[in-house]
């Protein structure tokens, strides 16, 4: 017996996506637990509609029209090309640098381990690329963006295995940031100084006497123009034969137009603004990719994906412990920086902040370590990200 196909329009996976989000906020409210461990209510969402479709396939299959996806993805990486301001670095200064340094070390880490295990497994080297950079630093979004760029270069199930590694590496940084932190300032016996309680936790990277901050419309006309003139980079970079996702260019060109902004202030761009159209497309983007996930690829990967993610969890543990915890000087902030590391390289920069204030409720506060762990984890680490794994394309395909 032939099984039907429903064909799902763009209007239809738009109204989806919302009732994901309401879905996924729901399960939050019934199961706190969800809501402590930092998991975004899109993945809820977007996982319940996964399952019911791996529930409906012998008898129904669905056809989506995927366009409207495409482009609030594109339209949210250009958000995280906005926030990659050069002022980010000069706010935070020296502290903020070596930090980020810090975080781009474990990326090229995660990279190495992912590859060599895997090729040890006897699977491709980059396919050990997915449950590390991608799904662990880079989170759901950058799984999904990322997957069918690996699924195009021969990894079957990269976007299976790269969204179920994103949801394992949430719940996993949830529960051992904190502990990571905790473990330094107990084993040190560290307690806030006065230089600890210095500055300020909020991120101002828009700060400046006089600078006006453009309308909402403002913005939303500077994320387009900087998509339309990506798409024109895209396609150059196509023709030297340079395949890349397709939201590249216009994170590029983002980067671009930020720094010129910050410089002449044209357009007023403004970070929170930026943030919150950059959710807004995240949220209903992340369900609209879920839709359309196929669960059933994760039955023959789950044992090697499996003990390539427990390595990526005791190497970024080890990371926390030492890289990131000596060169950010030993200090009680330094041991908050660290279950910080732990939260955003494993999950996400929302599991980095609840996971330092378990610590700072405990033991004190850290104001510069929230400021140099928010702008790391929430502008610039995914900006470089995103340029790593596309070069692990290249290199390891």
């Amino acid at each position: 017996m032939d099984i039907p196909t429903w064909k799902l329009t763009s209007f239809h996976l738009l109204g989806l996506a919302g009732g994901g989000v309401v879905i996924g906020a729901g399960l939050r409210r019934v199961f706190p637990i969800l809501h402590r461990l930092s998991v975004p209510q899109s993945v809820l969402g977007g996982l319940v509609f996964a399952l019911a479709t791996l529930l409906l396939r012998p008898v129904v299959q669905f056809e989506v029209d995927t366009s409207l996806r495409d482009l609030l993805m594109v339209g949210f990486f250009t958000t995280i090309g906005l926030g990659a301001s050069l002022r980010l670095l000069k706010v935070g200064g020296r502290r903020v640098a070596i930090f980020l340094g810090a975080s781009v070390l474990g990326l090229v880490a995660q990279i190495i381990v992912g590859a060599a295990i895997a090729r040890a497994l006897g699977l491709k080297a980059l396919f050990g690329v997915i449950p590390g950079a991608v799904s662990l630093t880079g989170g759901p979004a950058t799984a999904l963006a990322f997957g069918p760029e690996f699924e195009k270069a021969g990894v079957t199930g990269a976007t299976t295995v790269g969204v179920a590694s994103a949801v394992f590496g949430i719940v996993v940084s949830g529960v051992l940031g904190g502990y990571v932190g905790n473990h330094l300032v107990r084993r040190d016996n560290l307690t806030p100084t006065e230089s600890d309680k210095l500055g300020n936790s909020t991120i101002q990277v828009d700060a400046g006497p006089g600078e006006k901050h453009g309308s909402l419309l403002a913005h939303v006309i500077v994320i387009g123009v900087c998509m339309a003139l990506g798409s024109l980079v895209g396609d150059q970079f196509k023709r030297w034969g340079l395949t890349l996702p397709a939201y590249i260019g216009a994170m590029l060109v983002a980067g671009v137009m930020r720094n010129l902004d910050d410089a002449f202030q044209f357009a007023g761009i403004d970070q929170e603004q930026t943030q919150t159209l950059g959710d807004i497309a995240l949220e209903l983007f992340i369900v609209m990719a879920l839709v359309t996930l196929q669960l059933w690829q994760l039955a023959a990967l789950a044992l090697p994906v499996l003990l390539i993610l427990s390595a990526q969890v005791i190497l970024t543990i080890i990371l926390s412990w030492t890289a990131v915890y000596w060169t950010m000087g030993r200090s009680y902030t330094a041991a908050v920086m660290s279950g910080g590391y732990c939260g955003f390289m494993l999950g996400t920069t929302a599991n980095a902040m609840a996971c330092m204030n378990e610590i700072v409720r405990k033991h004190g506060p850290a104001p510069q370590a929230f400021f140099a762990v928010g702008i790391v984890g929430a502008f610039l680490i995914d900006f470089v990200n995103a340029l790593l794994i596309t070069q692990a394309i290249h290199i390891l395909k």
